[in-house]
């Protein structure tokens, strides 16, 4: 039997109704688990609950519930199934040592209806006062009962749940009540599997209320509603409301508006219907709301009897100029990342403020100045700290309607998205920081273009405070107000060993003109980035909560069985300057389109599901992982950004470095008299060139010119790498921003012969079996295209970049690397300059090699160039080994380093190489046999 739904009131918020007296209903209460949905015919709201819970707080929390098993229910989509069948993962599914790989495993799991109760004592001091029981964040369907009487039920994700009690010493007796509130966790209606806001993939699917417990005392008459809509152009607001009372109260007649201390109020007329409305002036100079002076204001409505309501709002105009997005008149370029209400210590987002000004003053400290909340709506804590702080925010509707759901086709989610963004907008319309709503991520369904069609003339007809889209990600319609589409980004779902940073030689030239000219609208490029690093184990023990890090284990023990433990922290560090090496690209590439929206990273943080996605330049916990700080970050990522355009990294001396100087500037101001100064920085600090460009006109918000450096590399020591280092100053602002490039000498000036003493070939063959007979030294290379493959996943697909998202949920798209290992000590290297891990130049021979799997050969053997496996597999990859065989010594490269007329960095590589290799430091310390080293050729 289902509880039948009875109206709930969905609007209290923390702020507006802070005069009011309250009963905080935090601390113990009593909770029964009712997974066979019998507690409400079996009338459990008329007996006493047993087990103790505390409130705020969850199930999970807890530890009650089911211990979860291989047959544990999931909400959310699992697209790799082999953890159910794969044999390498058969230890993992016995009882005692389960552990999932696809996301954080819960202590405990259930789902279902859980049966919360407390006494509550109406003191006689509320005698006459309407009370109102509200909860907020429940997850998810609430009824309540008081006694035996049922007074509601709910299915907000986004709004507290609030219902009537009735009026104290009236309807509602004064002294103690049983209090129930049965909370159901279920997925239904269904609003997809994989939606953020009831998944396991990121918060988890928990039962129980997180936030704000407590009873509210009211005037019987009372202020229901208050929305303020600012005018910045005239310096004032339309503030439209509702006052609401019982049945048979004294209704006032007027209220009393008051914008702001020392302000004159306004006397509005209520209507019939209790409806106000009025148009309010501010100070002429009131100030306006935005990322660098978030200025807020405060307007108080009263009326007769002493009750008010407050709302706090910013004068902000956020539009959509043609293709600009535009805040206050001025051009705002969004500088996004994703916040999948992935919050492990608590398997919840945060309730309090404090803890979003810490992780909103985060991520402003990375230069971004957005956050997009992935198919969920953040709590009202959130909006606060945002409104103080100065960030855009874009809300979904807690929606991903598309593999388990689609939108237009008359199921369930279509009236529940209309109601909840009703609710949403009622509650959380005034907040300044509230610049966007989207219906939800990547909808599905034939008919979901025209359904979001006209969901998007409603919403724009109901409140015109911000900008709104049909969907992160698609559809494309005219009525969106800005598009998010997948398409301006450097890698791409599915493009593979074919994107843009995998296939094309590096440069900092390409843009997205052209695709943001074809569209009439503002372009906020979605999900860009992905790129992974790899796992940090010593992240394990941060996980304090119920939400446990057991793919982090079953990686690591992946590790430990290859061998290869002990290099776990350089893998983190090396494939992590990779990953942010790929981000800087990514964004420099949206920053340097005119006139584009912005970008929406995935993300700033890693996301724990869907196979595990350490996409984050800090872990889960929004906290650092130790290769790149958000100094650095902000250098290349910011209001305000230096950009050099430059054809390619990789030059000779004789040649001419140039780039095209620009500026991205996003401020709030233009920038006077700036000075623009370029320097061409070794490794060692000294400077190889400097020098200035014109001075510059005051440079408008947008993307400027600066002109252009053409610099003579003929007198540059080389082989070498330089950082290109543009530097802007404006009064006491400066901005900085560099680009590493690489020079090497001419062909003519690099040995191209092989040295007597050594023997280059690409078979072992008799030949070279006989040099190592001898004693000799061989250097065999391996061509690309006959490297062995794996016997089970087949060829390693070898890339540039990281791994996009995870080769688990992608279903093995490539590449399937995170970069190259090595010594820049080594003396293989020793002519070769070199980071320990992959940087632009090595973009050459990565393109141009296929990884060798060592796991046959012994494991002492350490890989001169390595390259870091996926986390799933942890097989031992190299491109350059060297090994003894027999007397012999031994050089082994899978990089193409035959012929000596290549480009100019396997060029030097290959004559540092074959110079380690004529020389006496080449003693390997490890043996091979020839099994094992032919073992590495594909066979015929």
């Amino acid at each position: 039997m289902k509880p039948k739904l009875i109206a709930m009131l969905t609007v209290l918020t923390l702020s507006p109704l802070a005069a009011h007296e309250t009963l905080d209903l935090g601390g113990t209460w009593k909770v029964s688990l009712d997974p066979q949905n019998t507690g409400v015919e079996q009338r459990w709201f008329a007996r006493e609950m047993t087990a103790p819970i505390t409130l705020p707080g969850s199930v999970q929390e807890a530890r009650m519930g089911d211990p979860v098993t291989v047959d544990t229910k999931w909400v959310g989509g699992v697209r790799d199934r082999s953890y159910f069948t794969a044999n390498r993962y058969a230890p993992y599914r016995q009882p005692g040592n389960i552990k999932v790989p696809f996301w954080l495993q819960p202590e405990t799991s259930y789902i279902g209806a859980a049966w919360y109760q407390r006494e509550i004592d109406v003191p006689a001091s509320w005698t006459g006062k309407r009370v109102v029981l509200s909860l907020e964040r429940p997850h998810w369907k609430t009824t309540v009962w008081l006694g035996e009487r049922e007074l509601g039920s709910n299915d907000s994700l986004s709004t507290p749940h609030a219902c009537e009690l009735g009026v104290a010493g009236r309807d509602l007796a004064i002294g103690k009540h049983r209090l129930t509130v049965r909370v159901d966790n279920t997925h239904n209606p269904d609003i997809g599997e994989n939606s953020h806001s009831i998944s396991d993939h990121t918060q988890g699917n928990w039962n129980g209320i997180v936030g704000r417990m407590e009873l509210i005392a009211t005037a019987t008459a009372w202020i229901e509603e208050l929305q303020v809509f600012p005018d910045t152009a005239k310096r004032a607001v339309a503030v439209k409301g509702r006052v609401a009372g019982i049945p048979g109260a004294a209704m006032p007649e007027t209220v009393s508006l008051t914008p702001g201390a020392n302000t004159k109020a306004t006397v509005a007329k209520l209507g019939r219907d209790g409806t106000f409305g009025a148009t309010l002036a501010l100070a002429a100079d009131a100030a306006l709301w935005d990322e660098f002076n978030p200025a807020l204001h405060r307007l108080t409505a009263e009326i007769a009897g002493g009750e008010r309501r407050e709302a706090v709002f910013g004068l902000r105009d956020f539009t959509a100029d043609g293709r600009q997005l535009k805040i206050n008149g001025r051009p705002v370029f969004l500088r996004g990342t994703l916040d999948c209400a992935a919050y492990p210590r608590t398997g919840h987002p945060p309730m309090d403020i404090a803890t979003w000004e810490h992780v909103l003053g985060i991520i402003k400290a990375h230069g971004l100045n957005h956050v997009r909340f992935h198919s969920w709506c953040p709590p009202e804590a959130a909006f606060v700290a945002a409104d103080k702080m100065g960030v855009y925010l874009q809300v979904e509707v807690n929606t991903w309607p598309k593999h388990s759901v689609t939108l237009g086709d008359g199921l369930p989610v279509d009236d529940w998205i209309d109601r909840e963004t009703a609710r949403i907008l009622r509650a959380y319309g005034n907040h300044p920081s509230f610049v966007m709503l989207c219906a939800g991520n990547e909808p599905g369904g034939p008919k979901h273009p025209q359904w979001l069609a006209g969901w998007l003339n409603r919403q724009k007809k109901a409140d015109s405070r911000r900008l709104y889209t049909a969907g992160a990600g698609w559809p494309e319609i005219p009525e969106n107000d800005y598009h998010v589409p997948p398409e301006p980004r450097i890698h791409r779902w599915g493009e593979g060993l074919g994107s843009r940073i995998n296939a094309r030689a590096p440069e900092t030239v390409t843009d997205y003109n052209d695709y943001i000219r074809a569209r009439t609208a503002p372009v906020v490029s979605h999900e860009i980035g992905q790129w992974c690093a790899y796992p940090n184990f010593d992240e394990i023990k941060k996980y304090t909560g119920y939400l446990k890090a057991k793919n982090f284990e079953i990686f690591r023990e992946s590790l430990e069985a290859h061998g290869m433990a002990a290099q776990a922290h350089d893998f983190l560090i090396a494939s992590g300057k990779l990953q942010a090496l790929c981000y800087k690209e990514d964004i420099e590439s949206a920053l340097r389109t005119p006139r584009m929206g912005g970008f929406q990273l995935l993300g700033l943080n890693d996301f724990p599901g869907q196979g595990t996605a350490l996409v984050g330049v800090l872990d889960a916990f929004w906290e650092e992982k130790g290769y790149v700080s958000p100094a650095e970050f902000s250098r290349f990522c910011n209001s305000t950004v230096p950009l050099a355009l430059l054809d390619k990294r990789v030059f000779t001396t004789g040649e001419h470095l140039s780039a095209r100087a620009k500026i991205a500037h996003y401020g709030d101001k233009p920038l006077a008299n700036a000075t623009v100064a370029w320097r061409l920085v070794a490794d060692d600090g000294s400077v190889a060139a400097a020098g200035q460009l014109a001075s510059q006109k005051p440079i408008a918000p947008g993307l400027g010119d600066l002109g252009r450096i053409d610099l003579p590399l003929e007198k540059v020591p080389a082989p070498a790498r330089y950082k290109l280092a543009l530097e802007v100053r404006a009064g006491a602002a400066v901005f900085t921003n560099d680009w590493d490039v690489w020079v090497y000498p001419q062909a003519e000036q690099v040995a191209s012969t092989v040295p007597d003493n050594v023997m280059l070939t690409q078979s072992f063959n008799a030949a070279a079996q006989k040099k190592l007979a001898e004693g000799g030294a061989v250097v065999l290379v391996i061509p690309p295209s006959k490297v062995a493959p794996d016997a089970k996943k087949g060829p390693v697909a070898l890339g540039f970049s990281s791994i996009f998202w995870n080769t688990s949920w992608t279903q093995g798209q490539a590449p399937h690397t995170l970069g190259i290992l090595c010594d820049p000590k080594s003396p293989a290297l020793a002519a070769f300059p070199t980071d320990p891990w992959s940087n632009w130049q090595w973009w050459h021979p990565i393109t141009n090699a296929a990884p060798m799997i060592l796991d046959a050969l012994p494991r002492e053997l350490a890989p001169t160039v390595q390259v870091i496996d996926d986390w799933f597999t942890n097989r031992k990859l190299a491109l350059v080994f060297e090994a003894r065989v027999g007397r012999g010594r031994l050089l082994v490269t899978s990089i193409d380093i035959t012929d000596a007329v290549l480009d100019p960095v396997r060029r030097q590589l290959r004559a540092s190489l074959l110079a380690y290799a004529a020389s006496p430091a080449f003693q390997p310390a490890v043996s091979i046999t020839k099994q094992q080293l032919q073992s590495l050729f594909a066979k015929k």
